[in-house]
């Protein structure tokens, strides 16, 4: 039944662009059962557009900023000798549960077109907290040519707790043993940025929305309460905390990441060159709302100087050499463009997993383009083929009257989504858009969240979903 109805669908479809046709208007593959009247940009954004003056790629660079290594040696020197990634997952304490495990509200959120093959749900503790939200997710499929990190399958989740009044943002990461597909096992740490010369750290008071794991480095989006559009991690940096307790930094008696195992302390950051990704004075600590923070990350990275303080973050393992690819937050219904484009990382082995950067340290963009699709929170980018052109997928965040988002695939000649349902909006297919987007090489999948909802969807389904 389901595959008549989809055969159905398309009928309509194509009888519907025949009849357009004789008018002389041009439809692409997004096109939606949906009346003129009902039609915004959003319901075909169209092909994207190049940025290539010079003048608007030089408003993206990025200046490295590195933690200078006494600082990191003297954070060592007190807190214990830094572990691995590998030590940290051995202590795996929490299981996440099979989608069987997952109630009713939690498989809500997944998509519908294409389905997910695999789904979890977090521990049933981290489930219940709304003071913690999941927002990214990287793979060891990122991290290496064979999908492996020290032999394991592992997947990292980046989550941010939102605080109001005297309490800060935090970030933290889940690291997920992914070696059993029917038992992933994970457990937390906390993400920090050294102070006092590494006599001290504070928390990262930042929106973890974007995190790209690519060799031993761990990147992640810096919003809200950071000035710098990104800070990078050392998996071979992990300090041990040694006293428990909401604090964050150094206590009496030793060292507390709260109530945390392990503690990150960055190793890198990249600011905007030209402006601040501080953001607006009306923030989501202010409103208490989700689009507040969207809107001001969204306004500290448009003003007049166009600040690159990106929200979503990927790889592309198409490029040669691989490239972070980066996305902003155009609220919602803002009819403002969102921007697009990808750094270099660099291929010199004494900077693996840092951005290629000239000798002053500047970083520069490669490529960067615009879109009329509003509300992303997640992008990826890949090459089909070594002549083929580029696609770029962008996940669009659920609107206030659907439990679904959108995912679309757009290059130089157009744009495409899916279709589901059979009301007049469609392509509302995808989860509810909280969530970044990770493509798994070795496994041909893409991984993403919904709600609190870890997925993965086979990409020939996306592509097919997508045709």
């Amino acid at each position: 039944m389901r595959q008549r109805g989809r055969h159905r669908r398309r009928a309509r479809g194509r009888a519907l662009r025949a009849a357009l046709a004789g008018a002389g208007l041009a439809l692409t593959a997004a096109a939606t059962l949906i009346s003129t009247s009902q039609a915004t940009v959003t319901d075909d954004p169209g092909a994207l557009e190049p940025l290539a003056a010079s003048a608007r790629l030089d408003g993206l660079r990025l200046t490295e900023q590195p933690v200078p290594e006494r600082s990191l040696d003297r954070l060592a020197a007190a807190m214990g000798r830094p572990v691995d990634a590998g030590t940290v997952l051995a202590g795996a304490d929490r299981t996440l549960r099979d989608a069987d495990g997952c109630t009713a509200d939690e498989k809500k959120a997944l998509p519908v077109e294409p389905a997910a093959t695999r789904a979890y749900c977090w521990n049933a503790a981290d489930s219940a907290t709304r003071e913690w939200r999941p927002e990214s997710v990287t793979t060891s499929g990122d991290a290496a040519d064979d999908g492996l990190w020290g032999g394991h399958r592992m997947i990292l989740s980046g989550w941010t707790r939102h605080g109001d009044g005297a309490g800060r943002d935090l970030a933290r990461v889940a690291f997920v043993n992914a070696d059993d597909p029917d038992r992933l096992a994970y457990t937390w740490a906390l993400l920090v940025v050294p102070v006092d010369g590494g006599r001290d750290y504070r928390g990262l008071a930042s929106h973890v929305s974007g995190m790209v794991w690519y060799g031993d480095k761990l990147l992640v989006t810096a919003s809200g309460g950071e000035r710098d559009a990104l800070y990078v991690y050392d998996l071979r940096r992990i300090q041990r905390a040694t006293v428990a307790g909401d604090a964050v930094g150094r206590v009496p008696g030793g060292w507390s990441a709260h109530g945390y195992r392990w503690v990150l302390p960055a190793v890198a950051s990249y600011r905007p060159t030209q402006g601040s990704c501080t953001p607006a004075p009306e923030s989501a600590a202010a409103t208490g709302s989700e689009d507040a923070a969207e809107s001001a990350d969204f306004a500290s990275a448009s003003g007049t100087n166009a600040a690159p303080c990106p929200n979503s973050l990927s790889l592309d393992r198409s490029s040669t050499p691989g490239s972070l690819v980066a996305g902003e937050a155009a609220p919602r219904g803002s009819e403002r463009p969102t921007r697009l484009w990808r750094y270099s990382f660099s291929a010199d082995p004494a900077r693996a997993g840092l951005l290629a950067a000239d000798s002053a340290g500047t970083v520069s963009a490669q490529e960067a383009y615009e879109t009329k699709v509003d509300g992303v929170r997640g992008v990826l980018s890949r090459r089909t083929g070594p002549y083929g052109r580029t696609s770029w997928y962008l996940s669009r965040a659920a609107g206030p009257d659907s439990a679904h988002g959108t995912l679309w695939r757009q290059d130089l000649r157009g744009a495409g989504t899916t279709e589901c349902g059979s009301s007049y909006d469609t392509h509302r297919c995808w989860g509810d858009g909280t969530g970044s987007l990770s493509y798994w090489p070795q496994t041909d999948e893409v991984w993403s969240l919904s709600g609190r909802t870890l997925f993965a969807v086979p990409r020939p389904s996306v592509e097919r979903a997508l045709r």
